[in-house]
């Protein structure tokens, strides 16, 4: 199952492709040293305003789609005191930006703002018509979706024959139709020319509220100074980088601002709260802390049981309340690892008797995995581990609920592969086999009944085959060079702790080399933990490779590609390198 896997060094830059402007290339200034400079030319930046954009470099909203429409509606419900119903997601992508949206609305002035988030168990994803029905209790005026909507065809056409207004915010690829909503502001609809195109749906409901709030000063709403908008940002951070977009200059500039928010202890009691059950340190926080450790816990809420919870936390502002609903979601992500962990396992099983079955051990070239007794709220964990594993596209299905025939899947790919793409192209050659889908790129999720599963997978498959470059099988670490022995220190591994955001399209650093293995040491069942030799220094450098125990010792000599990071483990103040990939010198 492990997939073929080399490192390969980054190319010279042949210049970014971010959308923000400079009109001239000053010096780097002296704190950022060397090879911090080497890290983002080698991403095509050389001008280090757009290394760290700032929110003054935001570009500004008025080439979305549908954005005066969309304000103007939101201001006259606002002006006339009637009711907005925020409608979130499962995901915390979705959590993250319906608190932004109720708490953005109630600092402009909203007097009359609820909102209510579809179970993954109950309702399916985003606005259907199941959910218009459940939340037509709350007798709204106006609606707006966040984080979904873009396919909601149903749901919007439910609303409307209710007499409501539907506003769309979302982020997610149009389908040939869109909604019926009286406005949809997505900057990935057809000639929309906003620039930012990788906004995630929290960043599409912070954009509509920055010209929202313009809006509003313009009719002369606010007696003083507006409202600061940018005390959201904490929330914005997290849903962006928990969402996977692409961290291009617009979103870097949105994380690295939410990140500067709660380092300084100014975010949100929900979300401190989380930073907190999760041990990490918010003085430290980085985007990988987001990503691994806080992430994880809001979307446990809609993966196992109601975001509805993940909500409430984004929502409150009493710290000891705050903390209760943390260490709550932190139960349910302890009991999610659980659950994921043993499907993970029957999956590789799974993908193992796949190579069994192929008579000639080759893998083939997409996974279709499933079973009646998996879990919908975590397939998608389970596909991007296989994923990960195996380097190929992976859909993992199970029921929509137990007894169900309808199964939900979710989709993950290797870059270079569109998925949202290949399922669009299957969708049209078999009309009718898949009920919906959506997503991006990287990450889809679909729906088909559980008859139509092998049909299915015989379609993707064949569609994978015609489609993907095969050269896109093998797996690449790619490297930013070797380290001067110099620049095995705590200064440059802060400073590159601290010279991101980095994450999707923006990948934190790495480097490659080779050591001698002092000595080793197996931690727990699957990690490998080393000391290596550095040439040029007299003191060893402790390593780990989490899941690089593969049943031997290592090689007396590797060459490895890795992070340089700060260890502050019980108080040190040390350095380790994190192993990426590991291959005989």
């Amino acid at each position: 199952m492990t997939p073929r896997r080399s490192i390969r060094r980054r190319g010279d830059p042949s210049g970014g492709n971010d959308h923000f402007a400079s009109e001239s290339a000053p010096s780097w200034p002296d704190h950022i040293p060397p090879l911090l400079r080497r890290v983002y030319m080698a991403r095509g930046i050389s001008d280090p305003e757009l290394a760290t954009p700032r929110l003054a470099q935001l570009p500004p909203p008025d080439g979305l789609l549908d954005i005066q429409a969309a304000t103007e509606l939101l201001a006259d419900a606002i002006g006339d005191g009637r009711r907005i119903l925020v409608v979130g997601d499962f995901d915390a992508d979705g959590a993250t930006a319906c608190a932004v949206a109720v708490r953005g609305l109630r600092m402009l002035g909203a007097r009359n703002v609820v909102h209510a988030v579809p179970n993954r168990q109950v309702h399916g994803y985003g606005l259907s018509p199941a959910l218009v029905e459940e939340v037509a209790a709350l007798q709204p005026d106006l609606l707006l979706t966040v984080d979904h909507g873009i396919a909601c065809h149903a749901g919007v056409a439910a609303a409307r024959q209710r007499g409501w207004q539907v506003v769309v915010t979302d982020h997610h690829l149009p389908g040939e139709q869109l909604p019926d909503a009286h406005a949809i502001v997505n900057p990935n609809r057809s000639g929309d020319a906003f620039p930012a195109k990788a906004l995630a749906g929290v960043g599409v409901v912070f954009y509509v509220l920055l010209a929202l709030r313009a809006l509003l000063r313009g009719r002369g709403a606010f007696a003083g100074q507006a409202p600061d908008l940018a005390t959201l940002v904490d929330l914005v951070a997290v849903g962006t980088v928990a969402d996977l977009v692409p961290l291009d200059a617009t979103n870097r500039a949105l994380v690295a601002a939410g990140l500067r928010r709660l380092r300084a202890g100014r975010g949100s009691a929900g979300l401190q709260a989380l930073i907190d059950v999760s041990g990490r340190d918010a003085g430290t926080l980085s985007a990988a802390d987001i990503g691994y450790a806080v992430a994880p816990r809001l979307n446990a809420a809609g993966r196992l049981d109601d975001m509805a919870l993940g909500i409430e936390c984004l929502l409150c502002d009493t710290p000891g309340q705050a903390q209760e609903l943390a260490r709550t979601l932190d139960r349910i992500n302890a009991e999610r690892r659980q659950v994921q962990a043993t499907m993970v396992e029957e999956a590789e099983t799974a993908v193992a008797q796949c190579a069994i079955d192929s008579g000639d051990g080759e893998a083939p070239v997409a996974y279709c995995l499933h079973d009646p007794q998996w879990h919908p709220g975590v397939v998608g964990l389970v596909a991007s581990k296989l994923k990960e594993r195996t380097h190929r596209p992976v859909i993992a299905f199970a029921p929509a609920e137990p007894g169900s025939t309808l199964l939900r899947g979710s989709a993950r790919s290797i870059p270079g592969f569109h998925m949202r793409d290949a399922l669009a192209a299957v969708d049209v050659s078999h009309p009718g086999l898949i009920e919906r889908f959506g997503g991006h790129a990287m990450a889809a999720g679909l729906s088909l009944p559980a008859p139509s599963l092998e049909r299915f997978e015989q379609a993707f498959c064949a569609q994978v085959a015609a489609s993907l470059d095969e050269s896109l099988l093998q797996s690449l670490v790619h490297s930013d060079g070797e380290l001067d022995p110099v620049e095995f220190d705590r200064h440059h591994a802060e400073a590159l702790r601290d010279g991101g955001p980095w994450g999707q399209a923006f990948p934190e650093p790495v480097f490659d080399g080779e050591f001698d293995v002092v000595d080793w040491q197996r931690v727990g069942e699957r990690h490998l933990r080393m000391r290596l030799q550095v040439p040029g220094r007299r003191q060893p450098l402790k390593a780990i490779h989490f899941g690089g125990w593969l049943d031997q010792p290592p090689a007396s000599r590797l060459r490895l590609a890795f992070r340089l990071a700060t260890d502050d483990w019980r108080g040190a103040r040390d350095i380790q390198l994190v192993v990426e990939h590991l291959e005989p010198a």
